[in-house]
């Protein structure tokens, strides 16, 4: 009896997520066009003076969240003076990718590589918030001619102590994971999404509609609920493997980090590879937190403009 109770509540909350999937995608449409990739799809916004002698800007976001993190702080002003890339990162916002891809930075900076080649960009200067610190780090080493500078923002590029949270450990497991993302994830993140937001922009107060106007929602759906919590459990070993390289990297670099990030350490990560890297610039923004692109944008599109002129000095 007991059994039949169970397996009713969990059909129940299936039906229930797959109605709300269906809703999301009504009320956040994708606005993008799609680029087929090796081992995915992804969504990209072209926005801009795509005739711009200047370099383009590409905006890659973190973990959590999708493309329009980097759209309203950064995107849209800065399209105003140049070509400005923004894309989904695989699996997130209204990209796919592969369920048995490599989920790590190196993997997923191969994807977005292929899209630039696409789209016929040359040399651009990359923007990575967070977990795309480590991406940016690995593009940097990887495809060097790709990139005019990196500018990270509050970025993920050294292992930590501890891990990434219990519940994506457990959303990771075989067979559970499943399980709870298409049953319980969804209306339960409805209840969460807001305050787990808030948490991050701490000491920030965080804009209102944030999650809204981000669609961060998006995230609740199995899929890309799945993809996220892969791409966190794995990024540390991908760390551990990629971070002896660092001194490899001759680019340009500019990192912006809050002394009052308490989501990812500014102390372990911006200093440790400022200290690493040749040619980078840190600017330590006193009382700032994680979401840097929302707390200081005026001072991160002057550094992005910085490197955009470096870039532009340095071709004559």
């Amino acid at each position: 009896m007991i059994s039949i109770i169970v397996a009713g509540a969990l059909a129940g909350l299936a039906l229930l997520t797959q109605a709300g999937v269906w809703l999301l995608r009504r009320s956040y449409p994708q606005r993008g066009e799609t680029i087929a990739v090796e081992g995915g799809r992804l969504n990209v916004v072209d926005l801009g003076r795509r005739h711009s002698s200047d370099p383009p800007i590409v905006l890659i976001h973190g973990a959590s969240s999708n493309l329009e993190v980097m759209r309203r702080p950064l995107g849209e002003l800065l399209a105003q003076r140049y070509r400005v890339i923004l894309i989904d990162r695989p699996g997130h916002g209204w990209s796919d990718r592969d369920s048995e891809m490599d989920s790590t930075p190196g993997a997923q900076a191969r994807m977005i590589a292929q899209a630039l080649d696409k789209l016929g960009i040359g040399r651009a200067v990359l923007v990575v918030h967070s977990w795309s610190g480590a991406l940016g780090a690995r593009l940097a080493l990887d495809r060097p001619e790709q990139l005019a500078g990196l500018v990270m923002l509050a970025p993920v590029t050294h292992p930590w102590r501890g891990g990434v949270g219990r519940y994506n450990e457990v959303v990771t497991t075989p067979l559970i994971g499943p399980l709870l993302a298409y049953t319980i994830t969804l209306p339960l993140g409805l209840l969460l999404a807001e305050p787990g937001a808030r948490n991050v922009f701490l000491p920030q107060a965080m804009p209102d509609c944030f999650v809204q106007d981000t669609a961060t929602l998006l995230l609740l759906r199995p899929r890309e609920f799945l993809a996220n919590a892969r791409d966190l459990v794995t990024l540390k070993q991908a760390v551990v493997e990629q971070a002896p390289r660092y001194g490899e990297i001759r680019l340009p670099v500019t990192i912006l980090a809050g002394d009052a990030d308490t989501t990812v350490s500014t102390e372990i990560h911006a200093r440790a590879f400022a200290r690493a890297v040749p040619h980078t610039r840190l600017v330590v923004l006193a009382g700032v937190g994680h979401m840097v692109q929302q707390a200081a944008g005026e001072r991160v599109i002057a550094e992005i403009e910085a490197m955009i002129a470096q870039a532009r000095s340095a071709a004559f």
